[in-house]
């Protein structure tokens, strides 16, 4: 049995702006669009193991959801049972939702991002990868998701300090 912690974050061509380094005084430039392309990443992390499963989608709906189970599924592998914490979006209880045997959905209560650990993953994927950008289609869209979704995840170590709450471990240790 596994614990992973799952959600979706739109970004896109209005981007967002980040901190930079520059000298005291000045007022460094930065890039931001205000046109109207998104995506959406779909991302679950298991705290304990810093295993992770992400899609990069053009909408937030149930199709794509189901999507996003089938490759939790099979990231977790058949001998691992999953419990999905994520949140109350209405694609997560669908009745179109096919929940794979493996994967048991146990939703957070209503209005409490702070306790879902992925929102300071696409806090971090945000801050480090995509912003202060100019994407100049959906394709640069994808590619970037894709490239930020990557790099995040070639350090599973990453992933548990972001994600491994107090409260999680204590969960794991009883």
């Amino acid at each position: 049995m596994e614990v992973w912690f799952q959600d979706e974050s739109r970004f896109g061509q209005q981007g967002s702006l980040t901190h930079v380094w520059a000298k005291r005084g000045s007022r460094p430039a930065c890039p931001r669009q205000t046109e109207y392309k998104w995506v959406y990443l779909f991302g679950a992390v298991c705290p304990a193991t810093g295993q992770s499963s992400g899609y990069l989608m053009p909408t937030s709906d149930t199709y794509c959801m189901n999507l996003h189970l089938a490759e939790i599924s099979r990231t977790a592998g058949p001998d691992v049972h999953v419990a999905l914490v994520l949140d109350q979006a209405g694609w997560h209880g669908s009745k179109g939702l096919n929940i794979p045997d493996n994967i048991t959905l146990v939703p957070l209560p209503a209005y409490s991002p702070e306790l879902n650990p992925m929102e300071l993953v696409w806090l971090y994927i945000k801050s480090h990868y995509l912003s202060n950008r100019v994407y100049l289609d959906h394709e640069a869209l994808y590619a970037a998701g894709t490239d930020g979704w990557n790099r995040f995840t070639q350090d599973p170590i990453t992933a548990q300090s972001l994600c491994n709450f107090s409260w999680i471990q204590s969960a794991y240790s009883n």
